[in-house]
């Protein structure tokens, strides 16, 4: 049984020995980005080298990026819908292009010396048919002959999604197989790549897109062409560098090259579900597949969402957070799981099966189980009070019915949508969402505001703002000491938000000490400078960075200060302004509570330049 573990191995030597560089996963919640709420997919953190900017580590990188998708929270618990997920990933930023992607992907699928070993035979590839003014992409099919050929295979094109051994190439439109992150911006067509899971039906029945609804035909690779930049107004322009960005989901690949007709049934998945069956009262084979698989979907996100700083809370990531803990709870309960085993399973399932790849879980190991258990506890306070209050609501759940239950007694919405179901009611979610919106208004606000071009926003201000982060962390280890470390931020055009490690409330002199730094600096016209450094050098000389275990080997560094000394020194991407007194007046608006040893921080700066 091929593990995870050895799935990563693999895809990154094989591209590494093809002069990738090996970068590490950025965080799943993404540094200075209002746009969204996590990483979701491996490109996100990239956006800005994808755009044109330089890459310190070079033009061909190679990931294993951490993703959170939470649109498909009600599916999990079917044979492939996850939250938290890893996605394998090779890039390449104005270098090769769709001749070089497509032959190394099926090299590393088929190699038996490099790669996965797998069958030709059980091979199909998709591939844009165009539509509008893009034409169809003739040099991947053509490309995709060849590399067929080599492996003595003669394959054609199907002009109406039926497929055979010969008709292995299926042109698809844009809803299939083409690629924009938004409304606008760097896009391109795709190729995908598909996996025939029962060669053994024989021959196939109804058209390629029937087969994959079925589950027969698996996606197992796509490698997207950016060469195009779609505007406001709708047209595409040719790309000055053209990119290759690829994707192999980690955990759906381990599962079709082992046979296995489900996600959950891989190698990290069963450590969790054996733990389950070991803790709870209940029998496996009786309905009870559903909620296993919630509780082992939801502990290993929120697991990995807390060791990158999120914490349960009502507002953004942390109500997301929140949201798949509660759950987590209620399916536990239906499975006998004794309470409190929440953070015990996370310690010994998921922090100890992910330690050696992802450092930073073993690092925050004791926030991890500290805030699952406190999470936990919450919950069950008003847990059997909200179960009363439920019970006593005679039919549909109104949506102020089912506001009351999220804010008096912590019921997310999925809670009272299961609840209702089980008795055959409904609950309207539209009305609980306008609710929930009205009563935001701080999370509200800050929509108002999210950026439409994600990272690739170079705004004046959130620019000026993102300077400011490492101003206040500086000025903060000035005044508290050396064992602040940021814990998270968010920026909006009228705002920055930071979270960080701190043990107490600021007192207002300490509050002011801050303020009264940062504008002493911000006044001093100090300069800005990036370099591309080695990590070891960088942290001797006294950098900071977030979980430090997972840079690679080339960072980018951020300095402000001049000749006489350095203010601030940290491991970041930027973009940053040239001088601190672009920044205007920085004054601290709140500092709060966010979690037992984090506080949080929100300031502004004027708009003056």
């Amino acid at each position: 049984m091929l593990s995870s573990y050895e799935l990563r191995q693999k895809y990154l030597t094989f591209f590494e020995r093809r002069g990738h560089a090996v970068i590490p996963s950025a965080s799943l919640v993404p540094e200075n980005d209002p746009s969204s709420l996590f990483t979701t997919a491996g490109m996100q953190p990239l956006v800005p080298y994808l755009l044109g900017k330089d890459h310190p580590r070079g033009k061909r990188i190679v990931n294993v990026q951490k993703c959170v998708r939470t649109g498909d929270i009600d599916d999990v618990g079917d044979n492939r819908h996850l939250t938290f997920f890893e996605m394998l990933g090779n890039w390449s930023l104005g270098d090769y292009f769709k001749d070089e992607a497509i032959t190394w992907s099926l090299e590393f699928l088929t190699s038996k010396e490099e790669g996965l070993g797998l069958d030709i035979n059980r091979l199909y590839v998709t591939t844009f048919k165009g539509e509008g003014n893009i034409p169809r992409d003739e040099e991947s099919i053509e490309v995709w002959k060849r590399e067929f050929a080599k492996h003595g295979k003669h394959v054609e094109v199907s002009h109406d999604e039926t497929i055979s051994d010969t008709k292995r190439i299926i042109p698809l439109g844009v809803d299939d197989n083409f690629w924009i992150a938004g409304g606008t911006g760097p896009c391109g067509g795709d190729t995908e790549i598909f996996y025939d899971t029962q060669p053994e039906e024989g021959d196939f029945e109804g058209t390629f897109t029937q087969n994959v609804d079925s589950f027969r035909l698996i996606e197992i690779w796509n490698n997207v062409f950016m060469e195009f930049n779609k505007s406001e107004d709708g047209f595409y322009t040719p790309l000055e560098h053209k990119n290759v960005d690829t994707g192999m989901g980690l955990e759906r690949t381990v599962a079709v090259l082992n046979g296995k007709s489900t996600v959950f049934d891989i190698d990290t998945f069963q450590i969790i579900l054996s733990k389950l069956q070991t803790l709870g009262a209940y029998d496996p084979e009786e309905n009870n597949k559903k909620s296993e698989r919630v509780v082992a979907d939801h502990i290993r996100s929120a697991t990995f969402m807390i060791a990158d700083g999120v914490i349960p809370s009502n507002s953004e990531q942390g109500y997301v957070l929140r949201r798949l803990l509660r759950r987590a709870v209620r399916h536990a309960d239906k499975l006998d799981i004794p309470a409190g085993s929440l953070s015990r399973i996370s310690q010994q399932c998921v922090i100890e099966t992910y330690k050696d790849t992802y450092h930073e879980l073993k690092m925050h190991e004791d926030a991890i189980m500290s805030e699952i258990k406190k999470e936990e506890e919450r919950f069950r306070t008003t847990l059997e009070k909200g179960m009363k209050e439920f019970n006593k609501i005679g039919g549909d759940i109104t949506g102020k019915q089912a506001f009351d239950l999220y804010q008096s007694f912590g019921f997310p919405i999925e809670v009272t949508r299961e609840l209702a179901t089980e008795k055959g009611l409904s609950v309207d979610e539209e009305g609980f969402k306008t609710l929930l919106k009205d009563h935001q208004d701080s999370s509200r606000k800050g929509s108002e505001q999210r950026f439409k071009g994600g990272l690739a926003d170079t705004s004046e201000m959130s620019v000026k703002y993102h300077t400011a982060t490492h101003l206040l962390n500086a000025a903060l280890r000035s005044v508290l000491g050396e064992h602040i470390s940021q814990r998270g931020s968010n920026i909006t055009i009228e705002r920055m938000r930071f979270d960080f490690s701190h043990g107490e409330k600021m007192s207002e002199e300490q509050k002011k000490e801050v303020e009264t730094l940062v504008n002493s600096w911000i006044k001093q016209d100090l300069p800005v400078s990036q370099a591309v450094m080695n990590k070891d050098e960088v942290f001797a000389r006294g950098a900071i960075g977030v979980f430090t275990d997972t840079y690679g080997d080339e960072v980018s560094v951020y300095s402000i200060g001049n000749e006489n000394k350095t203010i601030s020194m940290e491991l970041c991407g930027g973009p940053h302004v040239d001088r601190t007194s672009k920044l205007g007046v920085f004054t601290i608006a709140k500092e709060e509570a966010v979690s037992q040893g984090v506080r949080r921080i929100k300031a502004t700066l004027n708009h003056s330049s």
